[in-house]
């Protein structure tokens, strides 16, 4: 199961946008990015040549990648299931990385970070159709209810969790059922439904060449 293991606060810096990486901390004064807004090294505060189209291209892979948590050959895997779908491979490959279970658990607030919920999914924390699955990667299908395990509900660290996670939205394509911290999955995440700045279309060109 690889993994970036260095510094987050860096990845961010490098793209000059929150990709929050941290969760609660992302929204305070202690970020990073907010503290220091440059990229990290020691040419970071010199001043940026203009972004060639190839470089723009690179760095929406890049954010893409670092927003999911997932590794160069993993990323370009998913793509290729994206050509092959019907529609947009751009959407197609947006909509693979929201199936993601570690993000699915994001999304429905229990966890602050995707790194977080990476972790509480590869500690068996969390059920698919009443079978637990420890794969960060496993792609959930419409029809499928994820719930966090009735073991798990009791521990102190999940309650802290579902109580600062509990005012933030949950997407459409979930329905979920906060009492029993479990949703199921009614539709696969459409282009409209995921809130993150990527112009996927650079994404598609740049493996395209």
């Amino acid at each position: 199961m690889a993994r970036y293991t260095g510094a987050v606060c860096k990845l961010c810096r490098r793209e000059g946008q929150k990709l929050f990486l941290k969760g609660e901390r992302c929204y305070t004064g202690k970020c990073a990015l907010d503290r220091r807004s440059y990229a990290p090294g020691q040419h970071g505060q010199a001043r940026m040549k203009k972004a060639s189209e190839y470089g723009k291209q690179l760095r929406t892979k890049q954010v893409a990648k670092r927003y999911y948590g997932v590794l160069e050959s993993q990323f370009y895997h998913y793509f290729e299931l994206a050509e092959k779908m019907p529609g947009a491979a751009g959407e197609n490959l947006l909509t693979l990385l929201e199936s993601r279970l570690d993000n699915v658990v994001y999304r429905m607030g229990l966890a602050s970070s995707r790194a977080e919920a990476r972790q509480l999914v590869g500690h068996k924390h969390f059920s698919v159709n009443g079978r637990t699955v420890n794969i960060p990667s496993f792609l959930v299908k419409p029809g499928m209810t994820i719930a966090l395990r009735e073991g798990s509900r009791s521990l102190d660290k999940m309650k802290a969790i579902i109580e600062a996670n509990g005012s933030r939205p949950v997407p459409a394509w979930l329905d979920m059922d906060k009492a029993n911290s479990c949703a199921k999955v009614v539709a696969l995440a459409k282009r409209e439904d995921i809130d993150l700045p990527i112009e996927e279309t650079l994404i598609v060109e740049l493996y395209s060449k």
